[in-house]
């Protein structure tokens, strides 16, 4: 028996980086995982089976996390699929890099669709199937505290609103015995943001470790506040950025 044994979970974004760490962690953990994707299909299909294959269970879920109709639909989807739901993680997110003064409004608006109406999409569909006990975790980003470069303010924006969302929201929800969270992850490396290059060289610079974080470790602080030891946080922003923001 492990500590999530028995709870069922949703991931948005999860067939790659951060969000595929997490439904790994979830499932090793006990977890019944649903995750979304949008178009990593060959990534979400080996996902499920490497967590089928180590004895957990995980389902795929196709929608963008940009749309609101999508992203409703599939938390109904798991809650199907799971015959329930105890957890919902908001991991799905977008950056685009570029200066305010030249960025196409439809990339402001694509970044405020996923990152700020996908995650009040998802969660305001889930709260109907959420019990005492159960969790929200979102995961926001290092950069609503400290942006060290230019080019990601909009970025930037959308993450400070997810914290803004998650302290709002956890006075809602505390009446309920659900806690709500957000896990502030550095510079961490994926196969969208790798630890090479002449962006990594400068950012690492800030970073007190020394070096980007593995998706396994921003997994580990969610897969804890998901869990019965977290019952009493709420409302908080747990940073896993090797001191980044220190």
């Amino acid at each position: 028996m492990t500590h999530l044994t028995g709870q069922r979970a949703l991931v948005t974004g999860g067939a790659r980086g951060i969000g595929a760490a997490i439904v790994r962690r979830l499932a090793a953990d006990g977890a019944a995982v649903a995750f979304t994707y949008v178009s990593s299909t060959a990534e979400a299909e080996a996902l499920v089976a490497a967590v089928g294959a180590d004895g957990g269970v995980a389902v795929a879920l196709r929608a963008d996390a940009g749309d609101a109709g999508q992203v409703t639909a599939a938390v109904q989807q798991a809650v199907t699929a799971l015959g329930g739901l105890d957890i919902l993680v908001n991991n799905a997110g977008v950056g685009v890099f570029g200066d305010v003064q030249s960025l196409p409004i439809d990339e402001f608006d694509r970044q405020v669709a996923v990152n700020v109406r996908g995650v009040f999409a998802a969660t305001q569909a889930a709260i109907a199937h959420l019990g005492n006990g159960s969790r929200i975790i979102n995961i926001g980003s290092v950069f609503a505290d400290r942006m060290a470069v230019p080019g990601f303010a909009v970025y930037t924006l959308t993450k400070g609103a997810v914290a803004g969302f998650t302290r709002g929201l956890a006075r809602e929800l505390a009446p309920r015995g659900i806690t709500i969270n957000n896990v502030q992850p550095g510079p961490t490396a994926t196969d969208m943001n790798p630890d090479e290059g002449e962006l990594a060289e400068v950012l690492r610079t800030f970073i007190a470790q020394g070096r980007y974080g593995r998706p396994h470790e921003a997994a580990a602080v969610v897969s804890f506040l998901a869990g019965p030891d977290a019952g009493f946080v709420t409302g908080a922003t747990w940073n896993v950025d090797g001191g980044y923001a220190a």
